[in-house]
């Protein structure tokens, strides 16, 4: 009977174990409404991505949480790049993915011959919405590091990122950006640029956004060319793209964590040393 107690105590211990090991690396999400009252109060959502473990630490003092605002395409929710967010937040990141565009906003208009073809509107729409959530972000979660932000998007999300590392470069840590069509990437060497291409006919690049290989090389960016579609890059897309965007992303932001990917042949998992997936090689 003693040993049969004992046995039963001996699991509840493991289970128990397991329970706190598995939620402290876990990720939180959440949705913040705010309203901009310089726009009419604009409502601007935020989805908050966070390691349950980290916000704690942040929110005792103990650490600065690095900052990073993802971006989405046109006509695309805040919330379809889990699998862009999590990767950072696995890394100790907070994450902030406002939406930029409302059902109530005109359409966007492609004007050929105008700058960035007529998107410059929506662009700069990006812009503020990204000022105005990391200000209220500030009140949210005092202990993160807004001076210095690593910046991601996709599609028009990717161009709203180029254009805001333009026009603040020194509040920019880090740019990434996937298959943005419109915007030119800098070239001053002042970040690391890391960029993904899709192989998608229906998706072309203005000529002169993407630097040839040797200003590239001078300049810090990397270009990743994949095989994948345009709208491969997103949480509806196929496991491999997104795998493979993960693998080279982690690894790109990997000198900014003390963190490190353990390499594993189990299903994706969180472990105190961040991610860890079997993830599929780049294609080109």
């Amino acid at each position: 009977m003693k040993r049969g107690i004992t046995v039963l105590l001996s699991l509840s211990v493991l289970v128990t174990v397991a329970y706190f090991t598995a939620s402290k690396w876990a990720i939180r999400h959440e949705t913040l409404s705010f309203h901009d009252p310089a726009r009419d109060d604009r409502l601007v959502a935020v989805d908050l991505a966070v390691r349950y473990d980290k916000e704690m630490q942040a929110d005792a003092g103990m650490i600065t949480l690095p900052v990073a605002v993802l971006n989405h395409g046109n006509t695309v929710k805040n919330t379809e790049y889990s699998f862009l967010a999590n990767i950072f937040a696995a890394r100790g990141y907070l994450v902030i993915s406002p939406q930029h565009d409302l059902p109530t906003d005109p359409p966007m208009v492609t004007k050929p011959g105008e700058l960035y073809v007529g998107r410059l509107p929506q662009i700069l729409r990006g812009v503020a919405n990204i000022h105005f959530a990391v200000s209220e972000m500030r009140k949210v979660q005092p202990n993160a590091d807004y001076d210095k932000l690593t910046m991601i998007g996709h599609s028009m999300g990717g161009d709203i990122t180029m254009y805001f590392a333009k026009q603040y470069p020194d509040e920019i840590k880090k740019v990434v950006t996937l298959d943005n069509l419109r915007v030119p990437f800098l070239t001053d060497g002042k970040f690391k640029i890391l960029s993904f291409r899709s192989k998608d006919p229906q998706f072309k690049t203005d000529p002169g956004v993407i630097p040839d290989t040797a200003d590239c090389d001078k300049a810090g960016i990397t270009v990743v060319n994949t095989s994948f579609q345009h709208n491969d890059m997103r949480d509806t897309g196929p496991d491999q793209a997104k795998s493979s965007i993960q693998d080279m992303l982690d690894k790109f932001i990997a000198d900014d964590s003390p963190l490190r990917p353990v390499v594993t042949k189990k299903p994706p998992a969180m472990t105190d040393a961040g991610p860890v997936a079997p993830y599929a090689p780049l294609q080109n």
